[in-house]
């Protein structure tokens, strides 16, 4: 069993299409069917349905894939691993975070990368619960998102700050003279909120739940740049996390206040398959971050510096 026909079958399974397999593998479509074959022949059971196109994946086939992927993963680490003994760590960390979390990633690349310069860094914005598809997947080293709502499985999680809530607004809002807006207060306003499929948002109606009071927005969206653009416009407020201010704070238009009553916090960190051995790059990430002292009391260390006083 040769290891490029294990990555053959993952690709098809992800196209699902013959043709476009091959492609995606710059093969013949022929090449890629005969691998099949070899593969099948190999393990001795079917993997793939087949009539005139493709059809789906045989039971044994399913259990492959998770293997498959799994192998992929391992072999390409193996190599990373051998290549960084000789000229150090390079390829690329793929890093899931979920859009709450933009804020504080650039800390966190830029720490990475200080360590390994010849590393590529991948950011992908995704939901929480694609963090967890994509770390089950093999398609991702690590993510950053939240540790205690809703918490990923199969992962070590390592925390790194804890998330606040602003109500942000344009400087010539009714509340931007107020030092601090109660949750109460800012239920009431012309919302612009984060969509229900993204955790903070569920986070936040949890939250207003507790507090016997209800979100309605007037609009959501799944970016921040989103509700950025809509606080510009006027009209709209936004409860978001303090990190906020890192993306779009500093500019005369915009005022972000403290929500109290009550001053809620929620950890986030970084996931990381819970496996071994790591893959080398989540293992490098993994070892930067317990380097620049994260999870420390928040006031000493290049995690307080890059962080602030809201780290864990």
């Amino acid at each position: 069993m040769l290891v490029r026909h294990l990555s053959f079958f993952v690709t098809l399974a992800r196209e699902q299409h013959f043709a476009r397999a091959a492609d995606a593998c710059n093969v013949t479509q022929s090449t890629l069917s005969a691998a099949l074959r070899k593969l099948e022949e190999d393990l001795q059971v079917p993997l793939v349905v087949r009539n005139q196109r493709f059809v789906g994946l045989t039971v044994e086939g399913e259990h492959l894939l998770a293997w498959a992927r799994q192998i992929l993963a391992d072999y390409d680490g193996l190599r990373d691993d051998l290549s960084g003994l000789r000229a150090g760590l390079s390829g690329t960390l793929r890093l899931g975070v979920v859009p709450a979390a933009m804020g504080a990633v650039g800390a966190l690349s830029t720490l990475f990368r200080k360590a390994h310069p010849e590393a590529l860094i991948e950011i992908r914005s995704l939901s929480s619960r694609d963090i967890q598809k994509g770390l089950d997947d093999f398609e991702l080293e690590a993510g950053l998102t939240y540790l205690e709502n809703e918490p990923l499985e199969r992962v070590r999680r390592v925390p790194l700050y804890h998330e606040r809530y602003i109500l942000a607004m344009r400087a010539d809002h009714p509340l931007a003279a107020r030092e601090t807006v109660t949750w109460a207060e800012a239920v009431t306003q012309t919302l612009c909120l984060l969509s229900p499929d993204m955790q903070n948002r569920r986070i936040l109606d949890n939250l207003a739940e507790s507090l016997a009071l209800k979100l309605r927005p007037a609009v959501v969206s799944n970016s921040f740049l989103g509700i950025c653009a809509h606080l510009r416009a006027g009209g709209f407020a936004a409860i978001v996390p303090h990190g906020f201010r890192q993306l779009f704070g500093g500019t005369d238009d915009l005022a972000m206040r403290d929500l109290v009553e009550p001053a809620h916090r929620q950890a986030v960190g970084l996931v990381l398959s819970d496996r071994e051995p790591l893959p080398p790059m989540a293992s490098a990430l993994l070892r930067v971050v317990l380097r620049a002292d994260f999870g420390a009391d928040g006031h000493t260390g290049s995690a307080a510096e890059l962080f602030g006083s809201s780290c864990l």
